[in-house]
């Protein structure tokens, strides 16, 4: 019995220090990206019309993406945070970048911004090309997990509705463009009102593709170059895409719910 309880003991004390372990190695990544991000605003902010506004709005809110996801940690289930949560953090820094410009810049959106419309296209698409990158970092590595691929999700979620709001203040699509990204958040509200959403949805290429063609429409629209009424179309084309995507979910999750119930 007492060897039982020591073995118990040495497997608590691992297990807290493995913890420990993480979150000294997650907080010290945030904090790094932080300070290469608020170093690289201040140096070439003026590039991408990033005023010290802007630079503040998204610093906030890289800072309450950060919060959420240190919060969130126990669901990793590893040791160290990996290098695809690093690609992730990144990610989620450059995403809080452009809400602070779409947010809080008075230059965003300008005709004689042209040159920042297409430096922040060209970063945001390196961004996105960035999103597979972190997927694959996790499965070479077998740091996989339930935080990493949420992560990934919420960032990318995040961006999108970035991105349909500075289609909207450019004038590239009418208010509706705003419907691809609240989607996802609308689904979330949903949840909490019907519980049958909650259901678990299986990975699916159909959802991946539909969020690729997503952040590369939404991308596009902010050179200059992409002008209405070939925005419109664009954009009118990724709602839809959207919008079945989550209606063949929802029937997919109320089906599952009926399923259950009558077994």
């Amino acid at each position: 019995m007492a060897e039982w309880i020591n073995a118990g003991r040495i497997e608590e004390t691992a297990a807290r220090k493995a913890r420990r372990s993480l979150s000294t190695d997650a907080c010290a990544v945030t904090v790094s990206v932080a300070a290469v991000f608020l170093a690289s605003m201040f140096a070439f902010g003026d590039r991408f019309g990033i005023d010290l506004v802007a630079a503040g709005a998204a610093a906030v809110i890289y800072a309450v993406v950060s919060v959420i996801a240190l919060r969130n940690l126990h669901a990793h289930g590893h040791g160290r945070f990996g290098a695809a949560n690093v690609v992730t953090t990144v990610r989620a820094a450059i995403t809080a970048a452009l809400g602070g410009l779409v947010l809080a810049s008075d230059q965003f959106g300008d005709v004689s911004q042209a040159g920042a419309l297409w430096s922040t296209g060209t970063v945001i698409g390196f961004v996105l090309a960035l999103d597979g990158i972190d997927g694959y970092l996790a499965r070479r590595s077998g740091t996989t997990s339930r935080f990493g691929a949420r992560f990934d999700m919420e960032v990318d979620a995040l961006l999108i509705l970035f991105l349909s709001l500075a289609a909207f203040l450019l004038n590239k699509a009418g208010a509706w463009v705003l419907l691809i990204g609240l989607m996802r958040y609308a689904f979330v509200a949903a949840q909490a009102i019907f519980p049958a959403l909650r259901g678990e949805l299986h990975p699916s290429l159909r959802r991946k593709a539909i969020c690729v063609v997503q952040g590369a429409t939404l991308c596009l629209m902010l050179f200059p170059v992409v002008m209405s009424p070939l925005s419109d179309v664009l954009a009118a084309g990724a709602l839809v895409f959207l919008g079945y995507s989550f209606a063949a979910d929802v029937v997919f999750l109320l089906k599952a719910d009926r399923g259950s119930h009558a077994a």
